[in-house]
């Protein structure tokens, strides 16, 4: 009877251990680090300051206990003198799977605020929904943005 109960379940814990996604909701908190690959800067004519921004972007997820990730995007921005709305797509990717998400925000005194929602995931975030923040933290390097992100993945399990 014992060896019977032992097989049973170290067979759940297998089926368990096996399966793509867990149903149940996760919160993932990092720091994001991005930089332009491909920009067009568009500026508009007889309106001073106004530009039409578009571009393939790259990024580095950080987390606190030393996890990382990678986020490849697109993204565009109507700005002018450097405030307004911006968009995008992001696909982030991390060692049990990974995200894609819309992202809508805007930019305003060097600031920038946002929302995500997730619109899939594939390995432990299979069939993902949620949403997410972002807001820009104080950075000290030039030519990279520096993000705070909060992305709170819900999946049902596959």
């Amino acid at each position: 009877m014992r060896k019977s109960l032992t097989f049973f379940l170290s067979g759940l814990a297998l089926a368990v251990a096996a399966s793509p996604a867990v149903a149940g909701e996760r919160v993932l908190e990092f720091k994001l680090i991005t930089k332009p690959i491909d920009l067009k800067v568009i500026e508009a004519a007889n309106v001073e300051g106004q530009t039409v921004v578009s571009g393939k972007f790259f990024g580095v997820a950080v987390f606190s206990d030393g996890r990382i990730g990678v986020k490849e995007f697109v993204n565009t921005s109507d700005l002018l003198k450097g405030s307004g709305p911006f968009f995008g797509y992001s696909t982030y990717t991390f060692e049990e799977g990974s995200i894609t998400a819309r992202y809508t925000g805007s930019a305003k005194d060097g600031k920038s605020t946002g929302e995500y929602t997730i619109l899939s995931g594939t390995g432990a975030y299979a069939n993902a929904t949620g949403t997410g923040t972002i807001e820009s933290a104080p950075n000290p390097f030039k030519g990279v943005n520096l993000l705070n992100i909060k992305l709170v993945v819900k999946t049902s399990g596959s």
